[in-house]
């Protein structure tokens, strides 16, 4: 299985990532053939409900999942596998070329460790500068992101949420990276908050030109922030495509579904719960949610052409 072949240059295309874990109740089979890829400058938005395996696929890309899991497939970036790097190679990319905005950053940051300080560290980690010029261009960052230097050199546990979440944003960019992966950024904002966060995630990106892998359950924010979009569910990508068709016309009855819980489309929850990663559906995973579901649908079915016009849209379905 391949993922889509881009007319522009792929900076990440991830092949075959399979990933489970190990638990006393039995294998989690977290991600299952996930294939995708990501080009240069553009956002991608990968999308599902809570508990599909999204933000375990961003942790496989960045090896940060804990020892019980087991991985297979590819994740090529600048000609090299990331899964098949060390972690002294990978931390080398950590933060420099590859960055991540994870989705509690309360947590994420250290409470009693000046927020100027910890933007500035990835620039002392990696070499960049040295303390007082990495303090200088962090402060430059925080100020970017609206946070001027008396509030720079407070501490987290006197910011707000959406404060913290730019902090978490200025640390992600200070190094410039070429990939940025942004983990549920709208986690615990208001929508006020969300759409000043991505607001200003968005200029930065596009001033340092780096391209963005949005992991997210908000369709909205999917819709309104990615050129492409990618569809996951029970740990597959089922549907992929440029955003604005897959919400103009979803292929997938599982994207179809998801689109139809919107307000403004009514409001129609998916019929049924989400299966069980540790016993998942024979076949078609959304085969017992699905009212299109035949006979065939026991069979696992392959990711095939969507038939958009530029060959640039691909659906895991039978139906097709």
């Amino acid at each position: 299985m391949t993922a889509i072949l881009c007319p522009g240059r792929t900076i990440l295309e991830v092949e075959g990532l399979t990933v489970g874990f190990e638990t006393a109740a039995g294998l989690v089979k977290a991600a299952e053939d996930v294939c995708f890829s990501l080009r240069q400058g553009e956002t991608l938005a990968l999308v599902g409900e809570t508990g599909c395996g999204k933000s375990v696929v961003a942790s496989a890309i960045m090896k940060l999942l804990p020892r019980n899991a087991s991985v297979r497939g590819h994740a090529n970036f600048a000609g090299r596998d990331l899964l098949t790097l060390s972690e002294k190679e990978m931390a080398g990319i950590r933060g420099k070329d590859i960055s991540i905005v994870f989705q509690n950053p309360s947590l994420s940051l250290n409470p009693i460790i000046r927020v100027v300080e910890q933007v500035a560290e990835p620039l002392q980690v990696h070499g960049c500068a040295q303390r007082r010029k990495s303090i200088e261009t962090a402060e430059k960052m925080l100020e970017r992101l609206e946070l001027d230097s008396r509030e720079s050199r407070m501490y987290p546990f006197q910011f707000s949420g959406g404060m913290n979440q730019r902090a978490m944003i200025a640390t992600s960019m200070i190094l410039t990276p070429k990939i940025i992966i942004a983990d549920e950024p709208s986690h615990g904002l208001d929508s006020g908050l969300v759409d000043e966060t991505m607001r200003v995630m968005m200029m930065i990106k596009e001033q340092i030109g780096s391209s963005l892998l949005l992991i997210t359950h908000d369709l909205i924010l999917a819709q309104r922030f990615s050129e492409r979009m990618a569809v996951m569910y029970c740990g597959e990508i089922v549907e992929n495509g440029k955003s604005e068709e897959i919400f103009a016309k979803p292929l997938h009855p599982y994207t179809r579904a998801l689109l139809d819980c919107l307000p403004e489309r009514g409001f129609h929850p998916i019929p049924g719960s989400s299966p069980s990663m540790i016993n998942p559906p024979e076949g078609c995973k959304f085969r017992p949610r699905c009212q299109q579901a035949r006979d065939r649908c026991m069979r696992k079915p392959q990711i095939v052409d969507g038939a958009a016009e530029d060959g640039d849209r691909e659906v895991r379905c039978w139906l097709y």
